[in-house]
Formats: structure tokens, sequence, C-alpha cells
């Protein structure tokens, strides 16, 4: 009996210990971004602002008890490739959830397998308006967004270029991705609005280094602004272009022109260059303060310049969003963490802004169109625009 009991004895310790280990896995968050290639700035930017909230969570505790876990994978801004790491995140890295996507071709190529699989996907930096509508005819919708879409942004750029600054000679130079060319139908729709129509309307392709053809039509139609749809270091190709041909108007885009590739190659001639930004790398409160230093310490970035401000602070930003449903949901089940999502009972506090109840069920983008401001290229770094912003930007914008 004795024999007996001591046997029962040790398969239950080991039972429990084994059980121990199991509540002790950490919680794996898939990051999918391009970490090189032309899209890199804002792809590693990206990462590092979801290293960056994964490593204060953990030294907080974790959630639910459990250390969060990033499985990166650099997608290379292809669409095969992040078709081939969302099967590896589910079928292999068994993720909880994913973060990331910058190009919004890739994401509307690899999205689908997280919605099958019913794990949520928070995507942080990629703007096509198609994003989190690619299921809206399905029962349920796992995709959500904490970035400012098209559907915000091309208006943005419109009202900035004709009826603030009173432009009615409009051209477009759009990229041929899908983010260039859905971007380009915005802007379009845009302008319609407005009763106006491009004098040109011109497109360029991933690692053109001469914009002299398009640039020469906008200037024979008499463009008197340029706005630009784009997500590469081709974008400082029309300001140099502009140099060379001696000619320079204004250039008012989407928010990749605030990308270091764009202002480094640019030079002199990006000076000037506005676009929408939910961040401006400047400490307009304690928690934007605090993330700054905190970034610039850990990655040491060149000249203390955030390559990609946006995309690292929306990345910081997506983890505490999803470390707020998982805690919410008490359980890393994607159908749970959706749930949770869609009825945040506490708000978050982020850089971009505070999300309270930032998501429901038939709405999952956290921005709306009062959040993001306007930039401006000046001394090789993205300001406030305009000093009414500045002024303003100790007060938070929230989602109306």
């Amino acid at each position: 009996m004795t024999f007996r009991f001591a046997k029962l004895a040790l398969v239950s310790a080991v039972l429990s210990v084994s059980g121990l280990a199991v509540a002790a896995d950490p919680i794996k968050i898939g990051v999918s971004g391009p970490f090189t290639g032309g899209s890199s700035s804002m792809g590693v930017s990206m990462r590092d602002g979801v290293r960056l909230a994964v490593e204060e969570i953990n030294k907080s505790g974790g959630v639910l008890g459990r250390k969060l876990q990033v499985v990166e994978r650099d997608d290379e801004a292809k669409n095969e490739r992040g078709v081939q790491i969302a099967q590896e995140l589910i079928n292999k890295e068994k993720v909880t959830a994913t973060v990331g996507y910058i190009n919004t071709g890739v994401a509307l190529a690899s999205q689908r397998f997280f919605q099958e699989a019913k794990i949520p996907v928070m995507n942080n930096v990629a703007t096509g308006s198609a994003i989190t509508a690619q299921f809206k005819d399905q029962p349920e919708n796992y995709i959500f967004r904490n970035s400012a879409h098209d559907s915000i942004q091309a208006p943005m750029i419109v009202e900035e270029a004709v009826t603030r600054r009173g432009f009615k000679k409009v051209a477009i130079l759009a990229d041929s991705t899908n983010y260039g060319q859905l971007g380009r139908a915005d802007l379009e729709t845009a302008l319609k609005a407005k009763g106006i129509t491009p004098v040109a309307t011109e497109k360029f392709n991933i690692k053109d280094v001469d914009m002299t053809a398009q640039l020469l039509k906008a200037k024979e139609a008499g463009a008197e602004v340029i706005l630009t749809y784009g997500i590469g270091p081709e974008l400082a190709q029309i300001a140099n272009g502009m140099t060379k041909l001696g000619w320079k108007v204004p250039m008012v885009g989407s928010w990749t022109l605030s990308m270091a590739n764009y202002i480094d190659n640019a030079g002199p001639g990006g000076e000037g260059a506005r676009m929408p930004q939910t961040f401006i790398q400047e400490p307009t409160t304690p928690k934007r303060q605090s993330f700054i230093i905190n970034y610039l310490k850990t990655f040491n970035p060149k000249n203390q310049r955030i390559d990609s401000p946006v995309s690292a602070a929306q990345g910081y930003d997506s983890i505490y969003l999803l470390a707020a449903a998982i805690k919410q949901a008490n359980s890393t089940d994607g159908p749970k963490i959706k749930a949770a999502l869609e009825d945040l009972k506490t708000p978050v506090e982020g850089v971009i802004t505070t999300y309270n109840k930032p998501f429901t069920a038939k709405d999952h983008e956290a921005i709306t169109a009062n959040i993001p401001v306007f930039g401006e290229v000046k001394g090789q770094r993205v300001v406030y625009a305009y000093a009414d912003d500045q002024k303003k930007a100790s007060e938070i914008r929230v989602k109306k």
C-alpha cells in the first residue's frame, strides 16, 4: 500500500509540475512586416515599437500571468511571402494573435488565413480602405486596425491642397502597388466631391529612379500641386525630379512622406512636403515623452530621429490593445479575444490616443478623422504643419 501511494504521489507531482509548465508558456504574438527593402523604414520602426511594448508589459508581469513572446517574420513587402508567413504563424507557431502589415497588398493576401483560423489580426500600419472590410459579409470579422485608413487620409489631403491652400489644378502621382492604386482612387473620389478633376494622373513602379516623364506631364498640364500615394523611397524621386526640371510645386500626400527614406533621399527638395500623421515625434504628453525617451534609448536611431514615428507608435499601441483584450477575455481563445476587442471595458492609454471603446462588432477601425493632424518636412524632420495643432497637441484627440 505504501509503495502504491508513493507511486500515485509521484505521478500527481509530475502532473502538477507539468501543469505549471503549461501555465507558464508564453503567449505568442505574430509580427509580420517588411524588415528589409524599400518599405523597411516602416517595418523596422513598427517592429521596434512592438518590441518596446512587449518588454514593458513583460516587466510588469505579462498578461494572465504569462509573458508575451513575439514571433517576427520579414514579409519583404511581397504578397506571396506574406501568405507563407501567415500559414507558418498559424500552423507551426500557434500564435494567439498577429500584429503588423505595412503593405495593403500583403495584408489583403495574407489575413484571410487568420480569418479562417479565427485568430485576431491588428493591422497597425497598412491603410488600404478595404483591409477591415475584406470579410464584412461574413458573420464574424477577425480583422482590426489602429492606423488611419485611406478613406480618412485622402479627404484630408484634398482638403489641405484644395480648400486650405486654394490649389485648383491638381496632379496625382501614385505607385503601382495596391496601396498606391487604391489610394489614387480614394483621392479621385475626394476630388470629385470638390468638383475637381485632376489635370494629370500618373503611375510609377517600385524601384523607379526617374520620374521625369510623369512630372513633365504634370507640369505641361499646369499642375499647381502634386498629390502622392506611394510606399517607398520612390517618393523621393518625385522631389528630386522636380529639382532636376527646375520646377517646384508643393507635394501633399499620404502619411508615407514622413518616412526617413523620403526625407533623407529627397534632401532639400523634400522640404515642405505635407502629410497626415497620427503621431509626430514631439513629447507633447507624458505618455509620448516616455515612449520617445525609451525608444531612442533602446534603439538609438540615427540623429535621434525615429525612421517612421507613426509606424513605431502604432506598433506600440497595437500590442497594448491586444494585451487589454486578452486580459479582459481571460483567455487566449481567438473568438473570446475578438469579442473583448469589440467591447473593451477599460480605456487603453496609448501614444496615438486613449482608446476608449475603440471597436465594436461593426466597427473595427480605432482611428477616426479627428485624430490625425498635418505634418511637414522641415529641417530633415517632420514637425507640426500648423501652429494651432502644435499648441493643442497636449490635448488627447479621442475617437468620435
